[in-house]
């Protein structure tokens, strides 16, 4: 076998279906994570047409340059692992990793951001539940907007450590492997993972941090 070939699974008669089935695989589970989220969403929508100014004052108390902040972080990350995607299928084993482990860090340099911007709200008192504090006559859509806030943001959060993981085993065994070109498909599933993970930031961001700030 070449030092470029991917290892063959005995279920597939040649590479380039194995490549085919490994990604439609992903596409798949894309596909109900977009229900997962798209249920979440939904839920957004109908929430906000019901209390519009409830929602846009408490947009008004999130942080938006941790936010602003996260979504460079996010988004520079995806080039990261775009490019390692690519160099992975030239076998360029050093680059990958570093460019790895680079979108690691911003995944982490997220967490640790987002896990801030939790703490703030808590301090204030906007954590939905028993201690729940807001002074003003919209207290109630303002707490259904933080219910939303900590649901979506936490999931997203989750996702983001799973696919860091992801990246970190990627990683490990493209660093220990003899021919880390026959790894290209599992960087390049990993890389659709982490690429949905950053696209539904996009979405999340305006919801929860902009609409305060229209004109």
């Amino acid at each position: 076998m070449s030092e470029h070939a991917t290892p063959l699974a005995h279920q597939f008669e040649e590479p380039v279906q194995q490549q085919e089935a490994a990604t439609l695989g992903m596409w798949i589970f894309l596909a109900t994570e977009v229900l997962l989220f798209g249920g979440l969403f939904l839920a957004y929508i109908i929430y906000r047409e019901q209390a519009p100014l409830a929602f846009s004052e408490a947009s008004g108390k999130t942080m938006l340059v941790p936010g602003t902040i996260n979504t460079a972080i996010l988004l520079l990350s995806s080039y990261f692992v775009a490019n390692a995607v690519h160099l992975t299928a030239l076998g360029r084993r050093r680059e990958v990793v570093l460019l790895l482990l680079e979108a690691i860090l911003l995944a982490m340099a997220f967490l640790i951001i987002k896990g801030f911007e939790y703490h703030h709200k808590i301090e204030e008192g906007l954590f939905p539940g028993a201690n729940f504090h807001f002074a003003g006559t919209q207290a109630r859509g303002v707490q259904m907007f933080f219910v939303l806030y900590f649901a979506m943001t936490g999931l997203h959060a989750l996702h983001v450590a799973v696919g860091a993981t992801i990246l970190g085993v990627c990683a490990v065994k493209i660093l220990f492997s003899r021919y880390p070109a026959r790894l290209a498909t599992m960087v390049d599933v990993s890389g659709l993972y982490w690429h949905f993970v950053d696209l539904v930031w996009v979405f999340l961001f305006p919801l929860f941090y902009l609409i305060s700030h229209r004109s």
